[in-house]
């Protein structure tokens, strides 16, 4: 059995820790191995007053100092928590941007998924996702699991994914969902938002293809006649008691992004409940 590659930023909020605790919960039945970080260089630009090179090299030193440290408690709070034999914990604390760090770290270990709370020590309290998780759902190529504030977790029974099949997914990611939702036995409620309800050829055979690739839970295909995406997706959630939502970060054109905000954004404002958002991409 291949090991699971979880990268769980953190910037030491309870936010962060929330989503910490999630990953551990959702992956407890596979071996996995958890990279728990903190990117750091932020902090340490944020000092305006710095004009010298070497203020600037003590103060990254006694920053990573202090990452360590929390680090450290983090180490001990998560034995406390959740002491599974199948998982291996790394802590890391990196002088870069997150975006860069993540995109980093993705890489390097070929991460299968990252975890992270919806906003973090900063964030405006008006907003569903600070900016840190927007930037990691935009520009990571990699799935994410984005957790609300304050969500208390409990096993994801009944999922949403939300679809038109006409975009081919790719098997890695949708290997991904199978295993997680595998090992609690989930419902995915498939879900087609068309006031046309006649599926093309085309789409037969991607939701055919999605079949083949999800098949440890059990799906169960519906069509919403709403035209209003974000509407039909918020009534769902609510009518259905979902646990989760699955969404697929298209990339589209700039022009596209600039003329119409993404779902993602716009979900965001609403959802309450954990989202994994796949990015599509083939690694």
């Amino acid at each position: 059995m291949t090991m699971r590659k979880v990268l769980v930023p953190t910037d030491f909020s309870d936010n962060a820790f929330n989503a910490l605790k999630y990953a551990c919960q959702i992956f407890k039945y596979e071996k996995s191995e958890f990279f728990i970080l903190h990117a750091y260089a932020d902090e340490v630009y944020r000092q305006d007053a710095l004009e010298e090179r070497s203020e600037l090299n003590e103060l990254k030193d006694s920053v990573f100092q202090q990452s360590e440290e929390k680090l450290k408690h983090i180490k001990t709070q998560l034995k406390e928590y959740s002491p599974n034999p199948h998982h291996k914990y790394r802590f890391v604390s990196v002088f870069a941007t997150l975006i860069d760090a993540a995109n980093d770290w993705v890489g390097d270990e070929n991460m299968d998924i990252v975890v992270m709370g919806t906003r973090g020590e900063t964030n405006d309290r008006k907003l569903t996702f600070g900016s840190n998780t927007l930037q990691v759902l935009k520009y990571v190529d990699c799935p994410v699991l984005a957790i609300p504030e304050g969500y208390v977790y409990h096993p994801p029974k009944e999922i949403l994914f939300p679809t038109n099949y006409l975009v081919p997914y790719k098997r890695r990611e949708l290997k991904l969902l199978c295993d997680m939702t595998g090992s609690f036995r989930s419902t995915i409620h498939m879900l087609y938002i068309d006031p046309i309800k006649k599926l093309s050829l085309r789409q037969e055979d991607n939701q055919e293809f999605l079949k083949g690739c999800l098949q440890k839970p059990k799906l169960v295909f519906e069509t919403s006649p709403e035209k209003e995406k974000t509407i039909a997706i918020s009534k769902y959630i609510v009518h259905k008691k979902i646990d989760m939502l699955v969404i697929v970060n298209s990339r589209h054109s700039y022009i596209e992004d600039m003329l119409y905000r993404s779902t993602i954004d716009e979900l965001g404002l609403h959802v309450k409940i954990p989202f994994l958002v796949m990015q599509n991409l083939t690694r």
